[in-house]
């Protein structure tokens, strides 16, 4: 499977910014797809999760603002970020577990300026 993501960029705070990532390859063995973040120096944590079944988990920062969607026949997954924060400002990355392991996309850099 190979993922690869887009939509990161500069913007103010308070604005809103949508991510795109595209999956290819083996994609019926992804049970769930989930966007990670990670800033300079810290660990990558994971952002929002969405399944098959379209349940969907996010961290406590993210509630309220970000929404993880997908479009199974486009084989896309989509982070829709508003009320960005300086502190939002990361490596956004898209991920895909499968019940053997777990894929990679690059990164996109989000970029919140105060």
């Amino acid at each position: 499977v190979q993922l690869q993501a887009s939509g990161g960029g500069l913007v103010e705070a308070g604005g809103s910014l949508r991510l795109s990532c595209v999956a290819s390859g083996d994609t019926d063995t992804i049970i769930y797809m989930n966007w990670y973040r990670q800033t300079p120096g810290n660990q990558r944590e994971s952002v929002a999760t969405i399944d098959t079944h379209d349940s969907t988990n996010y961290a406590e920062f993210a509630k309220g603002r970000f929404a993880i969607s997908r479009d199974p026949a486009l084989n896309m997954i989509y982070l829709t970020m508003n009320s960005l924060r300086p502190e939002d400002t990361a490596v956004y990355y898209c991920s895909g577990r499968s019940r053997d392991r777990r894929y990679w996309g690059q990164g996109t850099l989000v970029t919140v300026s105060s």
